[in-house]
């Protein structure tokens, strides 16, 4: 069964005088999908979620939105939501009115628009009602009732995101687009954010595409990930392919929380791979562990003990700098010590040493 796409760019370049920033990407988004748009900056990310708003235009190619081309409309002419890094919000408007604003825009005249004199302008109560209830319904849904009085600058950064959230959510779209929604919060409060806002992708079924640096939110919200490096789509795919099966050496570098081994043709530990003479070789340092039996020989220079797990960096006879994971319980030897590692043979991840392109073992 084919799964049904809301989205589409085909072969999308964008250029600013002789800079082109995307370089002829294609990307599907399909429905109910979580899709994260990963990249560092500069990469491409942020154009590709404008152009996919309207907000932009791309120099040649398609934005295919539930079938129909829609790169030549604006943003006001797609039913699509957006929300912004900075939120956006309007300092002078309520809760309640900030969250109406675009059905306010949609379905009342400029007097019906206006505070006092806007009641009674002609069918505006009937309208103004079916706002009401709109807004009643979304503020339920992000535990904003009590809020709906307040203005901007009586809230808190996180109840500021819900409010951004619930005036795209109030629209009822067909798309979400999100672009680095929690950067401005802290730590701890950007995770209770990421559940919330899968919980929320869950109930409106509707797909959310999220731009994102922060590749721990990619892989912990999105259920497709598209890894773009310079202005180019590197691969797509869900959070374990990528991770698993990463395409070339420049996603295996960019996806992982802690840094992939990597070791150009001649440079591997000795027992790392036969073709570590021809390819290049990746062992992530999550699946390279001391092992009393294990079949590298490497120096230990720095050992970083983080509680639950200790980050080890050695060096081998080779020259080769590699870094490994003990458990937090670890024993941590004297600098200079040896320390045997082993590791799963089907962890290790091969790359033409030319392309940079992913190899399967046997290739």
């Amino acid at each position: 069964m084919v799964t049904p796409t809301t989205l589409e760019l085909r072969g999308v370049t964008r250029r600013f005088g002789p800079q082109t920033v995307l370089d002829g990407i294609d990307v599907s988004i399909p429905a109910g999908s979580f899709t994260a748009l990963l990249g560092a900056s500069g990469c491409g990310k942020s154009t590709t979620l404008r152009i996919m708003a309207g907000l932009d235009r791309p120099t040649t190619g398609q934005v295919l939105l539930e079938g129909t081309d829609v790169a030549g409309k604006t943003a006001h002419e797609r039913n699509v939501a957006m929300v912004f890094q900075s939120y956006a919000l309007y300092p002078h408007l309520t809760v309640a009115q900030n969250i109406a604003l675009p059905l306010a825009m949609r379905h009342l005249t400029t007097l019906g628009r206006t505070p006092f004199l806007g009641r009674f302008a002609p069918g505006s109560g009937a309208a103004r009602e079916r706002i009401r209830k709109a807004v009643s319904d979304v503020a339920d849904m992000l535990g904003l009732e009590a809020l709906l009085a307040r203005k901007p600058a009586q809230l808190s950064g996180g109840q500021k995101q819900r409010v951004a959230l619930g005036r795209a959510l109030v629209r009822d779209p067909v798309l979400f687009l999100l672009d680095e929604p929690l950067s401005n919060l802290d730590a701890r409060l950007r995770v209770k954010m990421r559940t919330e806002l899968v919980a929320l992708h869950k109930r409106t079924g509707r797909p959310f595409v999220y731009v994102t640096h922060d590749q721990s939110e990619a892989m912990a919200m999105a259920d497709q990930i598209v890894v773009m490096i310079a202005g180019q789509v590197a691969q797509a795919g869900s959070p374990r392919d990528l991770y698993d099966r990463p395409a070339s050496r420049d996603v295996a570098a960019f996806i992982g929380t802690n840094a992939i081994n990597l070791f150009e043709p001649g440079t591997a530990p000795a027992g790392l791979h036969p073709a570590a003479g021809e390819m290049l070789v990746g062992l992530r340092p999550e699946h390279l562990s001391p092992l009393a039996d294990g079949r590298i020989e490497a120096r230990l220079e720095t050992a970083e003990y983080l509680g639950s797990e200790i980050v080890l960096g050695l060096r081998a006879e080779s020259g080769a700098e590699l870094r490994a994971l003990a458990p937090g319980d670890y024993e941590i030897p004297a600098p200079g010590a040896t320390v045997r590692l082993g590791f799963d043979d089907k962890r290790v991840h091969l790359f033409d040493a030319a392309s940079g392109k992913r190899r399967e073992a046997g290739q």
